[in-house]
């Protein structure tokens, strides 16, 4: 009896050390995690002020001594920290939703980005941008050079430090607006209201409330189309090999279409007859091969969702690639633009509404972007794809697709939409409609009752009602990211107006 009484207490004693053993390597397993992600940090700083320091250098070598040398070597380093902060913020959302639905890994999907961003910008960037972001500001009415010269400066400045601290919050915010407010709030210290076109500026207020909520009841629509054709149907695969090689073709399509307008405007401008044309070639090339392709995979598939989801990773891999490279080929204007225009005023004494770009400044933009997608943009991507709602192939997919689609009509009618509220009011549309139709949907109730592999029991009105209060979005990032939204121009012309008088007390 005591020895038995002797081997519980040692058990029990064993079963105690056990516990704290584990806890103990739980801490050392955090503590490791902790150093190496200052490491890590510490290196991505490094990296990025060792690339602003050859900005410096290049800039340098390619301007020369003069009145104006020194000050343009600080305007092509601040290009470069704005070029940085587009990388880690702006670039994430093309690519946050593959990662969210395990298409692809970070590693793949910073790399395809990073990429894809500088094909953009090198290939298609454009010869000639704006001088002033959206024609907001007449530079006919700027009373001299140097004045241009010090609004475009704490334009791009102001902007970089606000896109900046968004990021350090977690916060996706277009960058495009980021720049607008800038170039407004020091063109209003420095010219007046008189310089600036209203209408323009309130026509790019009306694109960013109304682009995510379009954004949003696309890919809302797309995934309802998708749950009703794909995902409540006994005999999925039969579905899939009716439905999917018709929605990658359509994805095939509006890329083909979203690319020319958005990715290739700058070197290419066909007419809209051409523009469908394309497009339905597209959907037509994509349809004969995707047919065979979706029969061959889905021949070794089970009749479950888990194996239709892998359908839709090579789609979601393409679709990264081409967003990635539209907006490279778009984007990149708003950090050489304000660089370009400055070395464009100081070169010619004049100001004009475009000016060319040199390939070393569209360079610095390219190497920028990519490089500050590397070092600080996993954590837009994860909150993006993963952190807003649960993201899987499928719901990836119509985040995609909605983007691009509505990008597309917005092109067509002469919005100024930004990407970024898109790509994320997608994600809000399909994490809201999950809510809506996981409470209210008789025929996923219906499937699930039918489907069950014991006889379900009666749900009761409490449980009913947790249903109904289930959250399938965090309200802390919705509220966040709108928040976020809604203070970007008016903190970034907040921010340039104060740089802008603070350098002319200086002077």
């Amino acid at each position: 009896m005591t020895f038995r009484d002797d081997g519980a207490v040692a058990a029990r004693l064993s079963e105690v050390r056990k516990t704290s053993l584990d806890k103990d390597l739980r801490k050392l397993e955090r503590l490791e995690e902790a150093t190496l992600a200052v490491s890590r940090n510490r290196l991505a700083l490094g990296l990025a002020f060792l690339f602003l320091a050859t900005v410096g250098v290049l800039a340098g070598s390619q301007i020369g001594a003069g009145q104006y040398g020194l000050l343009l070597v600080v305007a092509a380093v601040i290009g470069g920290y704005m070029a940085l902060t587009i990388g880690a913020n702006d670039v994430a959302n093309n690519v946050g939703p593959a990662v969210g639905a395990r298409a692809l890994t970070m590693t793949g999907a910073l790399t395809i980005a990073a990429i894809f961003e500088c094909a953009g910008a090198l290939i298609a960037g454009g010869e000639v941008v704006e001088t002033i972001s959206k024609g907001i500001i007449d530079p006919a009415l700027v009373p001299s050079g140097e004045t241009f010269i010090w609004v475009m400066m704490s334009a791009l400045l102001a902007s970089a430090i606000w896109v900046h601290l968004a990021t350090f919050l977690g916060a996706p915010v277009s960058t495009t607006h980021a720049i607008v407010g800038g170039v407004l709030g020091a063109g209003l210290v420095a010219v007046g209201a008189g310089a600036v076109d209203w209408l323009i500026v309130s026509t790019i207020f009306f694109s960013w409330l109304m682009s995510p909520l379009i954004g949003g009841f696309v890919a809302a629509a797309f995934l309802a189309f998708i749950k009703v054709k794909l995902i409540y149907q006994e005999d999925k695969i039969a579905a899939a090999r009716r439905w999917v090689p018709a929605l990658v073709s359509l994805m095939a399509a509006i890329f083909a279409a979203y690319i020319i307008v958005k990715g290739l405007h700058n070197v290419w401008q066909p007419n809209l007859a051409s523009v469908a044309g394309i497009a339905a070639a597209g959907f037509l090339l994509t349809y004969i091969v995707a047919r065979p392709w979706v029969r061959r995979q889905s021949e070794s598939m089970e009749n479950r969702n888990q194996d239709l989801r892998k359908l839709f990773h090579l789609p979601l891999i393409c679709s990264a690639a081409l967003l990635s490279f539209a907006h490279g080929s778009n984007d990149v204007a708003n950090a050489v633009g304000p660089l370009a225009a400055i070395l464009d005023s100081v070169q010619t004494g004049s100001l004009a509404r475009e000016v060319g770009v040199p390939f070393w400044v569209m360079l610095i933009g390219a190497i920028g972007i990519s490089l500050g997608l590397f070092l600080f943009g996993p954590r837009i991507v994860r909150i993006v794809g993963e952190q807003i709602t649960k993201m899987n192939p499928m719901r990836a997919f119509c985040v995609a697709l909605a983007a691009a689609f509505t990008v597309l009509v917005a092109s067509q009618l002469g919005l100024p939409v930004s990407t970024t509220h898109i790509v994320v009011g997608a994600v809000f549309g399909v994490g809201f409609f999950r809510e809506y139709y996981t409470a209210n949907s008789r025929r996923r109730r219906n499937y699930i009752h039918t489907h069950k592999r014991h006889r379900p029991r009666r749900i009761s009105e409490a449980d009913q009602d947790e249903i109904r209060r289930r959250k399938l979005v965090r309200r802390s990032h919705f509220l966040g990211i709108v928040a976020a939204w809604a203070i970007t121009v008016p903190s970034a012309a907040g921010l340039a107006a104060l740089i802008f008088l603070a350098v002319q007390w200086l002077r």
